[in-house]
């Protein structure tokens, strides 16, 4: 019988087709709580894409989660294992607090996340490029499955624009949620 983490990492080898990634613990800063670990891909879904999802906030707990547990995913237009650490830091830091990890959720990182970008922030939604069944309801064995929510980099100035407008109106705007060298579009 397979353990909660080996059906989490079984359902990441079918969504990429079996390719090895990269494991980087975050220790965790919360007592009683496990570390937080960032599952890195290179070449995913294509060439010169990095893709990074998290393994230990769904662990957590939330009030809030009731029908399901959130893990992070991240996939952008990069080499820089960076994207991937900065969603794994965020959910090792923010578990078990304010933040509960919902759709349209933004969150603030402090300081540029990438020497090769500006962006120091990211919103939350479903994640691209993934089909319903990949990213809801994925079965660990326990009483609520996990949900896998994307985090797209985004500018100061578009985390302000989506907490005074929405993500609706963000979404509706010319953008690229791939580039992580792009101007702001707000």
């Amino acid at each position: 019988m397979q353990t909660r983490v080996e059906r989490y990492l079984a359902h990441l080898d079918d969504l990429s087709g079996g390719q090895e990634p990269k494991f980087t613990p975050f220790r965790s800063t919360k007592p009683g709580m496990r570390d937080v670990t960032a599952i890195v891909y290179h070449d995913f879904p294509k060439p010169g894409f990095v893709t990074g999802l998290t393994y230990g906030l769904s662990l957590s707990g939330h009030s809030c989660w009731t029908r399901s547990t959130p893990e992070l995913c991240i996939s952008v237009r990069s080499t820089d294992d960076a994207w991937a650490w900065a969603i794994a830091y965020l959910a090792e830091r923010l578990r078990g607090g304010d933040c509960h990890f919902a759709y349209g959720d933004t969150i603030g990182f402090g300081e540029r996340i990438s020497k090769e970008s500006d962006m120091d922030a990211f919103v939350l939604s479903t994640p691209a490029g993934l089909a319903e069944e990949d990213f809801l309801g994925i079965d660990v064995g326990d009483d609520l499955p996990v949900t896998i929510i994307g985090c797209y980099p985004i500018h100061s100035s578009e985390r302000r624009f989506i907490q005074d407008n929405g993500l609706d109106a963000f979404r509706d705007l010319d953008w690229d949620p791939y580039d992580v060298t792009r101007a702001t579009v707000v």
